[in-house]
């Protein structure tokens, strides 16, 4: 029965696709201005060290190319929490890589602020440490929200 089962569980990743570890869902890619403006009406913020949005450049904070889910993602967390969000990382090159990463959509950076700290801390399921070490909370989505100590390093699945 046991065999049954891991042979169904194979069938079923193959026929879904799930099966390919570096395989992300496809996605819909919002330009630098379309994310500004929705986040803008929302009342969510962002801020640079070079005061700029290009996408090549690691001091700017830019949403080019960000999965819509993300912004979606962040916005519902302002409505939530009723909290300010400051946006401080985006698609911009000089984050690390991989399938869930920024510069491919998935993740943005928000500054700690106490409404946002508590609203996350009470709200998701704290758990335990990240490989790198930092404190992550789970949200029923599978959003997943790491205190990276400066900021919180959210990703949107």
């Amino acid at each position: 029965m046991k065999a049954v089962l891991v042979a169904a569980a194979i069938a079923g990743s193959l026929l879904t696709g799930a099966g390919a570890a570096s395989a992300a869902p496809a996605v819909t890619k919002l330009s630098q201005s379309t994310a500004a403006s929705e986040l803008r009406a929302a009342g969510i913020t962002w801020s640079s060290s070079g005061n700029c949005t290009d996408r090549t450049n690691s001091h700017c904070t830019s949403f080019d190319q960000i999965n819509a889910s993300t912004v979606d993602g962040v916005i519902t967390l302002r409505h939530a929490s009723g909290c300010a969000i400051n946006i401080t990382g985006g698609t911009e090159v000089g984050h690390a890589s991989g399938t869930y990463s920024h510069y491919n959509g998935y993740k943005v950076d928000i500054s700690h602020n106490s409404c946002i700290d508590g609203y996350i801390k009470r709200s998701f399921t704290y758990i335990g440490l990240r490989g790198d070490g930092y404190p992550q909370w789970k949200a029923p989505s599978g959003n997943l929200y790491c205190d990276e100590g400066n900021h919180w390093d959210i990703t949107y699945f």
